[in-house]
């Protein structure tokens, strides 16, 4: 009985001693996740955009067009032309000033559907000198469409858009 506690003693002995040796690489390796993941978080926060006058674009459409295209089906449309660099061409038929940016929007009459262009923020000069009825191409990275039950009308949202001259 007495070599029973003897062992007992040397195996609670022996497992106190790993456990502490176990537990100091686990905080290690955890402060060092911590760190990445701090620098991953700061990366995403800080990253800028290239400007999108320098991009290539994938399609060059006209607004009506680009309109009856997600009208038609907007899934597939979304598929085909979701963040693709974009030029598109229509009557200006509206602008409005929001919060940092200006909006520029191609509309269809006939169904109320529309194109809704966000501007990047070294092109809002640009986009102020912008009048109901130009005709003007803008280029954008297409955010994809939605049909709006409220609105009874299909959106098409751009962001980081510059006018193309």
């Amino acid at each position: 009985m007495f070599k029973h506690r003897k062992f007992v003693a040397y195996i609670t002995t022996y497992m106190q001693k790993k456990k502490k040796n176990w537990l100091r690489p686990v905080l290690i390796i955890g402060f060092i996740l911590l760190l990445a993941g701090a620098g991953a978080v700061w990366y995403i926060f800080t990253e800028k955009f290239a400007d999108i006058a320098d991009e290539n674009a994938t399609y060059t459409v006209n607004a009506s067009d680009l309109i009856k295209e997600f009208i038609a089906n907007d899934t597939l449309a979304n598929k085909k032309y979701a963040e693709q660099t974009m030029v598109v061409t229509g009557i200006v038929s509206e602008t409005e000033a929001a919060d940092t940016t200006i909006n520029i929007k191609f509309t269809d009459t006939t169904t109320g559907s529309y194109a809704i262009f966000a501007f990047q923020q070294q092109h809002l000069a640009e986009a102020k000198t912008v009048k109901v009825g130009d005709n003007i191409s803008i280029k954008g990275s297409c955010s994809g469409g939605a049909f709006s039950k409220i609105l009874e009308a299909e959106f098409i949202t751009f962001k980081r858009c510059a006018i193309k001259n």
